[in-house]
């Protein structure tokens, strides 16, 4: 077996575990980058490489934007202070829950932004009322999605880790007034970067995703070909929990958990914030 071989089992095995593994894969280093994708919660305080950032926001708008638009921003928070403050807003009734933010070096918080296209259609005296309805909300939250990941892609080139943070909306109002957000903008998730720690203590790895049988369909939607394949899903997040000293959680659990207030944590506001800020979702 030859190293690239060895490379490439090595990777499918870690994405997928004794799942069924996708056999018409077109390998190259990009693929094999994207596969070995992980969340990273420990960093080190060493600030950003210079030029990092930059890079970053460059890859972010070479991303496809809906219509030329570009109806999303990025916040790039590094103040320590301030950013105690976004993860003490973030970790919300979890005392601290998401302390990592304040060791790291930077959080970028990703924003669906019409702000400067409803300035800009004011001031020609042109209707903005276009910008009252969902298609535009969901038009600026999927720009912001789209740079977000290219700028993710960016990072770990450069050896950076990463790990989004939803829970950057669970107190989407006062994390507005935080940053000065105008109206018609509101953050969609933060987005952590830095130096790996690499704790040995702490292991950060690969979390296995479902067969591709869960999430591919071929010119059809198939429920049941889809839900039969979660039960090999489930042995692998069983062995990836077990391997981190983690309890006995399945994955569905995590589904219903997600599906309570609990986990909302505050989230059950936005809709009225998001309106509140211009959003009428009409």
């Amino acid at each position: 077996m030859t190293t690239a071989n060895s490379s490439r089992e090595t990777i499918l095995n870690l994405r997928y575990g004794e799942q069924t593994k996708p056999h018409k894969l077109l390998w190259n280093e990009q693929i094999a980058a994207l596969l070995q994708h992980r969340s990273v919660r420990n960093y080190l305080p060493d600030a950003l490489p210079d030029g990092a950032l930059e890079s970053m926001v460059a890859a972010a708008q070479s991303a496809s934007t809906s219509s030329n638009l570009h109806q999303w921003s990025v916040v790039a928070v590094t103040d320590p202070v301030l950013k105690a403050q976004i993860a003490d807003l973030a970790s919300g009734k979890k005392k601290d829950a998401n302390g990592f933010i304040k060791r790291a070096p930077a959080v970028l918080l990703w924003v669906a932004d019409l702000s400067r296209n409803n300035r800009i259609t004011c001031e020609a005296g042109a209707d903005t009322k276009v910008h009252d309805y969902l298609d535009a909300f969901v038009m600026a939250t999927v720009d912001a999605a789209l740079a977000s990941q290219n700028a993710v892609v960016a990072a770990e080139s450069m050896g950076l880790g990463v790990v989004y943070i939803g829970a950057m909306r669970n107190q989407a109002k006062a994390l507005a007034a935080l940053i000065n957000l105008p109206q018609h903008s509101f953050v969609t998730f933060g987005l952590v970067v830095g130096r790996p720690a690499n704790n040995p203590e702490k292991p950060e790895t690969v979390r296995p995703r479902p067969p591709q049988e869960v999430v591919l369909h071929h010119n059809r939607y198939d429920a049941a070909r889809s839900m039969q394949a979660l039960d090999a899903y489930e042995t692998e997040f069983h062995k990836f929990r077990e391997g981190l000293g983690m309890g006995h959680w399945t994955w569905k659990d995590s589904v219903v958990y997600s599906n309570k207030f609990e986990y909302m944590d505050g989230r059950e506001n936005l809709r009225h914030t998001v309106v509140e800020r211009g959003f009428k979702l009409l």
